[in-house]
């Protein structure tokens, strides 16, 4: 075996430096989570409760198989909006009766379980994680549609919700909908669409038009269980295939229709004796500097998050600013590129793009650990032909077929975002650390060239520079990007899937990588033009 040495002190001041910033950076974002964990607050959540009915989170809860884990997805959604955390909707990965499955739960304490653009961007990147992964998809519905005052954001992209589940059912992933109240209008397609639909007694209202539209739009009388009630569509409609007597009920039927599916997944289910790491994840928390131009050594994650700490490195030599090679986790095989001192120059390009090759040729995942600044400039290193081997290796993870996964530890600036698969690359996952931060530069950079350009501009007009309002703006500018660059902040745009503790990532890893073998692995054979 070739397991990795490791020269981290836990005893060393820089240690417990870096552990107590990280500290600190999880304890900022646990309280983000518990804005999302409180739904719509005590007043509405008490309202819910005196109703008879469980939260979104009890619901899947009593849907999991017991004792299973459960990834939540995008928890921080709509962070830094004039909307909820967590967007009033609950999303997830979690083993149904045995079944991996996607999950998503509407959260009625949030204005009624009503959808904002956030809810929708949130529900739109749940249907393609189940498609891309074959996942079965089960609704858990409880929804009076969209957030009418923003109706404007959602309308037209929302139409892709239905188009979702139709595109679903076509390529042979279920989809289920356990409907506990209202799902209404536009809502009201969700168990039309889906290939299963539990309805329960007395508190399901699917219809597309309630009451008061119906007397508006046709002058009608009619009341809520005769127009759209859970045994009107099991008696006389026939939208419910099933009819539950409570929302106890509704989820034991939903489980039976997930064992009734009798899933099969294209590949292997984790390995339950795969080898540990050899070093404690406990010591994840104090490998990242609070300051990220101070590098450090991925190796040292790598070692604490693979089976057996065991990595069989590819080029160690060449190109050292990225390390690569091959390792398992949970028993599956995995390709790494892991960022080694930020910059990205030529050979680490090229070694990148021959890694992916190789990975794609033997049908293995790609997982990315991201801490890089971008790519090298300078006159040099642009005569040295860094653009065209940037962009070898941009090409070649552009073109992969074989699942990414994507964690951001450190940095993940400019175009050495998109070669170490940020999100526009379609990674099956990405994930942040609470040190991740992300730009098309660094705050102090991005604000440096701002003002050279601002100087260069009054010379050539032969006008006086105001020092001062100089100085002013750069501090402006790098406040902005300093603030935009954050995990949250990315996260509540849904430009990760969650922001993470590092102590977590050998997990939440397993858990992706168990997910993607739903579907088949396979790589690419063929390539666009790489400029030699």
């Amino acid at each position: 075996m070739t397991v990795l040495p490791t020269r981290l002190d836990p005893g060393s001041p820089d240690y417990a430096a870096h552990r107590t910033a990280m500290l600190d950076k999880l304890a900022g974002l646990d309280a983000e989570h518990a804005k999302a964990l409180a739904g719509g607050g005590p007043k509405y959540v008490e309202r819910h409760r005196k109703r008879g009915k469980l939260l979104a989170r009890e619901r899947i809860e009593l849907l999991l198989d017991p004792d299973s884990a459960f990834l939540e997805l995008s928890p921080l959604a709509a962070w830094g909006s004039d909307y909820p955390v967590g967007a009033g909707l609950v999303t997830g990965i979690g083993v149904v009766a045995g079944t991996e499955c996607l999950i998503t739960a509407n959260d009625p304490t949030v204005r009624g379980g009503a959808s904002n653009p956030w809810t929708l961007r949130k529900a739109l990147r749940a249907n393609e994680i189940a498609l891309r992964n074959r996942l079965p998809l089960i609704n858990l519905v409880e929804s009076g549609g969209a957030d009418l005052p923003s109706q404007k954001e959602i309308f037209i992209p929302g139409g892709a919700l239905f188009r979702d589940l139709t595109r679903l059912s076509a390529a042979g992933i279920p989809t289920v909908a356990v409907v506990f109240g209202n799902s209404t209008a536009g809502g009201a397609y969700v168990p039309g669409m889906s290939d299963h639909t539990v309805m329960v007694k007395e508190r399901a209202k699917v219809f597309l038009g309630g009451p008061p539209l119906v007397k508006m739009a046709t002058g009608e009388e009619s009341d809520d269980e005769s127009l759209g009630g859970a045994e009107m569509h099991a008696r006389t409609s026939g939208l419910a295939d099933f009819f539950a007597a409570d929302e106890q009920d509704a989820i034991r039927l939903a489980r039976r229709i997930v064992h009734r599916l009798h899933w099969r997944r294209a590949g292997a289910a984790p390995d339950p004796l795969a080898e540990a790491p050899k070093y404690d994840e406990e010591e994840l928390l104090g490998i990242v500097p609070g300051d990220l131009k101070v590098p450090f050594d991925p190796r040292e994650v790598i070692a604490r998050i693979v089976d057996g700490s065991d990595f069989d490195e590819f080029k160690p030599l060449y190109g050292t600013s990225l390390a690569t090679g091959w390792a398992t986790l949970h028993g599956y095989p995995v390709g790494i590129l892991a960022n080694a001192q930020g910059v990205l120059f030529s050979a680490e390009s090229q070694k990148a793009a021959q890694f992916i090759q190789l990975a794609n040729q033997r049908d293995i995942p790609l997982l990315f650990l991201h801490n890089t600044t971008g790519y090298m400039v300078g006159k040099d290193y642009e005569q040295g032909g860094i653009i065209k081997h940037g962009a070898m290796m941009i090409n070649a993870v552009a073109n992969s077929t074989v699942p990414h996964i994507s964690v951001l530890m450190g940095s993940s600036y400019g175009a050495g975002h998109y070669g170490m698969c940020g999100r526009a690359y379609d990674p099956r996952f990405l994930f942040a650390w609470p040190s991740a931060k992300s730009a098309v530069m660094g705050p102090q950079q991005l604000a440096g060239v701002l003002s050279i350009v601002a100087r260069q501009s009054a010379a050539a007009k032969g006008a006086p520079y105001d020092e001062d309002a100089d100085a002013a703006i750069r501090a402006m500018v790098e406040q902005q990007i300093e603030a935009e660059s954050l995990p949250a902040f990315l996260s509540g745009r849904l430009y990760d899937d969650g922001v993470i503790d590092p102590r977590d990532t050998r997990t939440v890893l397993g858990l992706c990588l168990s997910a993607i073998h739903n579907a088949p692995v396979e790589g690419a054979r063929g390539y666009g033009v790489f400029r030699m």
